[in-house]
């Protein structure tokens, strides 16, 4: 998976550079010991027991600027190459980590690093270790060209993958805009086809020697373990891998612009959309951290200067959002905005102009500055949860490590931002953001063309990876150690295993009969709550289509007398997340608050669960903004299908013959009243349909008075609770084909359908486990049939989405567009050998899963987020309090017949087949497949033909 600076923007807004002046008590740390081996291998401990997890993430210091002439995307194809085995483990190296249930795994490549990262049951630590170890040192021996081809396949689907999204070739764009040809970020992560097609094994085996040594990497535990066996087990896996060659590293070059610049690029999308770039100075320098808070107050949420003033005032756009986000050479600070018509983009550029000189003038509010500091306290709160994934503690501790040498460096970035002044920001928005901004426009049109190549950069080191026959000579200061490890025995395996440890489920209810479930998390001073509501999507029977979804995602944006900004603003303030939404079978209203500012968070809670204005000027903004999304829907090839597949599924008039996105069509929401959303809010959103499911910081004696306080007077009204009823549907008598045009596409995206039973049935979870086997896992049968072995897709999966009727079974490819209908043969034939019994369920192949999903539930509920979901799903589907923790022995014990049987529930004969791609390269091979009856359909879903 290749992983861009912008990708990255998420985690660095917030977590690393979280700060803020909340009081002491709700301040936390990541503490952390450290240690080297004799090898150079850098290796950074953080202890964190609340779970029977450690999260192992490696990172390596190299990645796509440290890329040689011609040589495009080949950091990235490496990332790819190394989940290929080892001399020691031939096969898949997903293979042993789904035996013992690991979680959040997975590999990115970005312009500066490379890492790989895997949260691991506690006893299988020494399993993770010997797998990290086994590909750092003993690689070469395992690639051959037959491997290497296979990965250079699903690379370059990867590459089609993401150009076939709208707005998918903006950041490469912007890459060769804002830096020279020369620079080392000119070029993209993921390389030109022509560059991925020219990688030899002579070059992987050069790359692979001149940056993948212990000396060049840094190693983070982070989880239930200590020091003392960290430091054991590490030297005993790595400690006799030799160092590589010492590389030069690059100096910082930011690459300051001093010209204003302007590019506009076509697409297919539905909105025009406007990019403005800074280059800025690279990560752990004091004015990129000072550069978050500049770009939290001028785009950074619904209380920020552009949000107020292009979306709320002037209404010019549907959306905003700025931010900083580091490299370690230099990084990039952006403003995007959504237009809400073409006609605008003039308007708004002037507007952006006029802000930007306004806030290098004057500087910030000291309001604005307290208000951006709350945030990123709070983010950083909310963020050391997680100890392993993309983003979480292990993460952190990394990055700053590989980048300025200090595991801690975020202490700095949160002291910077927490001793910001008005003027300093000022000041710093003066040095960076007075010029040199590049500003690329996208509008409606036709799919853009695949880019000339540049001319090949040069990184600016005279390191470049060396060739097969070379002999390399590292630093004399590093040494190894002997290891006790024999490697021929293989990987080793795991025996014991912790038990899941999920908080025990706590009742009580308030005097009007509201339910609450407590489940008390100490570990950090965060509270969440939800009320969660039956209904959602599926109220919409009765009703103008969206209704639901609408209903409940404008409950924040007015209540109790407050507008969305001011609103926005209150929450803000508190360090409070507030939202409502609403999904397929029911709706939710939910806070994050901190725990020393529960009660005032508590207050805004009860505004927009008892009070939503739904005021008109709101309901008028988020209708431009929804309808925007609908069309943009209909942009993605995936977001078309989905709107598609399930209507032809279920049939006209059922509840789920809709948009599984909830936002409905666009003559509905544009018929959409207030006096619409008033009703459903008093049919749905009432005390006896609520449950109100509380995780975090507190106690049932505490909470309860609170809750109390605010939601016990509550009345229900007289008319009786009417929830939607689903009824059952038939399958289709025969096979049926629709296509849907996308002009220029260079994938196609194909999904199939069908029904199956209900999230209530008792054989649900037989039917789970069927769905594991053929495409729910990384190394399930459709995946490795066409990324492994065809290479015609980046990735295909098949999936099952709750329900409390027939639930939909749904499986994806998007698929290289020459080869769409050979996809189709291969996913159908799979499809019927699996269904049929013709190539039934094995033993091993049940085992699998079953194995994989009952081993990673100790990590499943690492956060408090995961713990609420399990417990919304207890509630809307009526499942015991132990549901979680009985999780465990109800899989291992259905049968082999059982998940057979369930397998057989598929109906090849009546699967529903959608597929978006170039109607003049896929629609004649697909009719003369003969699958079934063809026609094409619009992205409304009306027949052309």
């Amino acid at each position: 998976m290749r992983i861009s600076r912008a990708f990255r923007l998420a985690a660095a807004l917030g977590f690393l550079l979280a700060a803020g002046s909340a009081p002491a008590q709700t301040r936390v740390d990541i503490p952390f010991e450290q240690f080297t081996l004799p090898n150079g291998l850098r290796v950074v401990v953080h202890e964190d027991h609340k779970a029977p997890v450690v999260a192992v993430n490696i990172w390596y210091h190299v990645g796509a600027k440290n890329e040689p002439i011609g040589k495009s995307g080949f950091a990235h194809l490496f990332e790819h190459l190394m989940f290929q085995g080892s001399e020691n483990h031939r096969g898949e190296f997903f293979e042993p980590f789904e035996k013992v249930g690991a979680t959040n795994q997975n590999g990115t490549t970005d312009q500066d690093r490379t890492n790989y990262f895997e949260n691991v049951p506690t006893t299988a630590l020494d399993m993770a270790l010997w797998m990290e170890s086994d590909r750092m040192g003993h690689f070469l021996g395992a690639i051959d060209q037959s491997l290497l081809d296979e990965q250079r396949g699903v690379v370059k689907n990867e590459k089609r993958q993401g150009e076939n999204q709208p707005y998918g070739q903006v950041w490469d764009a912007l890459s060769r805009a804002s830096y020279p040809a020369d620079h080392p970020y000119h070029r993209s992560v993921i390389g030109s086809m022509a560059d991925l097609d020219a990688a030899s094994l002579d070059d992987v085996k050069g790359w692979f020697r001149s940056w993948y040594g212990p000396n060049n990497a840094v190693l983070v535990l982070a989880g239930d373990v200590d020091l003392e066996t960290a430091k054991a087990k590490v030297t005993r896996y790595f400690g006799d891998i030799p160092a590589s060659i010492t590389v030069p590293r690059l100096a910082p070059d930011p690459a300051p612009r001093k010209a204003s610049t302007r590019e506009t690029m076509s697409d297919r999308v539905a909105q025009a959309r406007i990019y403005r770039v800074w280059n800025v100075p690279q990560f752990g320098t004091d004015d990129l951290d000072r550069l978050q808070l500049v770009a939290q107050i001028l785009g950074g949420s619904k209380a920020s200067r552009l949000d107020k003033r292009l979306v709320h005032e002037e209404k010019l756009a549907d959306s905003v959002m700025a931010g900083a986000w580091g490299g370690e050479l230099g990084s990039s600070f952006a403003v995007i905005v959504n237009a809400s018509s073409p006609d605008n983009v003039a308007q708004i550029e002037a507007i952006l102009d006029e802000e930007v000189k306004r806030l290098i003038a004057e500087g910030p509010t000291a309001r604005e500055l307290e208000r951006a500091r709350t945030v990123f306290q709070a983010g950083f709160v909310r963020g050391i949860e997680r100890i392993g994934g993309f983003g979480g503690k292990a993460d952190a501790l990394a990055e700053c490590t590989v980048f300025t040498g200090d595991p801690g460096c975020f202490r700095a970035s949160q002291a910077v931002i927490e001793e910001a002044t008005q003027d300093a920001l000022r000041k710093t928005a003066a040095a960076w953001l007075a010029q040199g901004d590049h500003t690329l426009v996208v509008m409606p049109g036709d799919a853009p063309p695949t880019p000339a190549e540049d001319a090949p950069h040069v990184a600016s080191t005279e390191a470049a990876p060396a060739d097969a026959g070379k002999v390399l000579t590292p630093d004399p200061k590093f040494t190894v150690v002997k290891s006790d490890v024999d490697r021929s025995l293989g990987v080793p395996e795991t025996t014991r295993f912790p038990d899941l440890s999920f908080p025990a489920l706590q009742r009580a209810k308030l005097k009007n009969g509201i339910g609450v479930v407590l489940a008390e998390r100490h570990e950090i001073p965060v509270v969440q709550v939800s009320l969660e509501f039956a209904g959602g999507y599926a109220a919409d029977v009765g009703r103008k289509l969206g209704t639901a979804s609408f209903t409940m995602g404008m409950m924040d944006e007015s209540a109790a007398g407050m507008d969305a900004l001011t609103l926005s603003d209150r929450a803000q303030s508190l360090g409070a997340n507030i939202g409502s939404g609403a999904s397929l079978d029911g709706g939710n209203v939910y806070l994050s608050a901190l725990t020393d500012r529960l009660a005032p968070s508590l207050d805004l809670l009860a505004d927009v669960v008892l009070r939503p204005d739904f005021a008109d000027k709101e309901i008028e903004r988020v209708r431009k903004a929804w309808l925007a999304g609908i069309a943009q829907e209909k942009t993605r090839p995936n977001g078309v299908a989905n709107r598609l597949l399930p209507p032809l599924m279920y049939g006209a008039g059922h509840p789920y013959a809709i948009p599984f996105s909830g936002s409905g069509d666009e003559a509905s929401i544009t018929a959409l009243t207030r006096a619409d959303l008033v009703d459903f809010h008093r049919d749905l959103i009432r005390p006896d349909n609520a449950t109100i499911v509380v995780v975090g910081d507190t106690t049932l004696k505490e909470i309860v008075p609170l809750l109390e306080k605010r939601f016990g007077k509550w009345k229900a009204p007289r008319r009786k609770l009417q929830l939607p009823k689903v009824e059952s549907v038939g399958l289709p008598a025969a096979t049926r084909v629709f296509l849907v045009d996308q002009p220029g596409a260079v994938q196609a995206n194909i999904l199939v359908g069908q029904v199956v039973d209900s999230t209530l049935d008792p054989a649900a979870l037989d039917f789970d486990l069927a769905n594991g086997v053929l495409g729910g896992k990384f190394s399930s049968r459709l995946n490795m049939k066409l990324r492994e072995e065809k290479q015609w897709a980046y990735g295909a999966y098949s999936f099952t989405s709750a329900a409390r009727g027939q639930r939909p079974w749904i499986a994806y490819a998007p698929v290289q567009i020459d080869k769409t209908a050979e996809a189709l043969v291969e996913m159908k034939n799979d499809i019927v050998a699996f269904a049929s019994g013709e190539r039934a369920v094995t033993a091993d192949e049940l085992g699998k899963i079953k194995v994989n999903n009952v081993l990673s539930l100790p990590g499943a509920y690492e956060t408090a987020a995961a713990v609420m979901g399990a417990i919304g799903g207890i509630v809307r589907y009526q499942r015991p309090d132990d549901y979680v923790t009985t999780l465990k022995q109800r899989t291992e014990a259905v049968p082999l017949e059982a998940v057979r049987a369930a397998a057989a529930k598929l109906q090849p004969q009546a699967l529903t087949w959608v597929v978006v791609g170039d109607l003049s390269s896929i629609e004649a091979p697909v009719r003369a497949l003969e699958l079934g009856e063809v026609a094409v359909l619009d992205a409304d879903g009306k027949k052309i033909r």
